[in-house]
């Protein structure tokens, strides 16, 4: 009657420790965005939402709210209003996969959203623990109006473009700082804007 047990025994150790195996695979594809005429073009934004196994609407709601603009799910594609740096969307993926996704306790994605009354929680299947979901700030950025050409403001630095600028956001706009490192803040003038982008220098 032994063997049978250990057969036993070996296929519930295997189910157990499955989960653990998969989430070494669990990896969130690179976000493909493009440039066209006014907008951003997140051409893979359902492949995305579909993998964080998270609803579309509440991701394109997300993202939306993050770069203060307007846009709409098209497709397999999200299009936003405005022009963005493919480094700045993959960084508010990444941003939601942190908030929405990945468990704080055990650190594996096996997540759902769930309302508790009126709060929401994110609750993990693999270890039974749950989290309220932490509230990003609000856009409350000091410059809330409309930017201008010679103003001279301190911006903070998010992210570093392909070109290696600096880029930083006030509002709607995407400004471009020579030589700004993540992390900084940074003063400067700025020297150009083109519709949502703007260029500076450093004062």
């Amino acid at each position: 009657m032994s063997d049978p047990y250990e057969a036993l025994l070996k296929k519930a150790y295997e189910q157990v420790t499955e989960p653990t195996e998969s989430v070494g695979r669990f990896t969130v594809p690179e976000a493909r965005t493009y440039i066209e005429g006014k907008t951003t073009v997140f051409e893979n934004f359902c492949e995305i939402a579909d993998t964080l196994r998270r609803d579309r609407d509440h991701f394109m709601k997300f993202l939306l709210g993050e770069l203060g603009t307007a846009g709409k799910i098209d497709g397999n594609r999200a299009i936003f209003n405005g022009k963005f740096e493919n480094t700045l969307i993959n960084n508010l993926v990444k941003s939601y996969v942190d908030d929405y996704v990945i468990c704080s306790e055990c650190g594996k994605p096996d997540t759902r959203l769930v309302k508790d009354d009126r709060v929401l929680l994110l609750r993990c299947d693999a270890c039974g623990g749950h989290r309220p979901v932490r509230k990003r700030k609000a856009r409350t950025e000091p410059v809330t109006e409309e930017l201008s050409e010679g103003a001279v403001m301190e911006v903070d630095i998010q992210s570093v473009s392909r070109r290696g600028d600096g880029v930083a956001r006030i509002g709607r706009y995407i400004m471009y700082v020579k030589g700004g490192k993540p992390g900084q803040k940074v003063k400067i003038r700025i020297t150009r804007i083109s519709g949502s982008i703007a260029f500076t220098e450093r004062v």
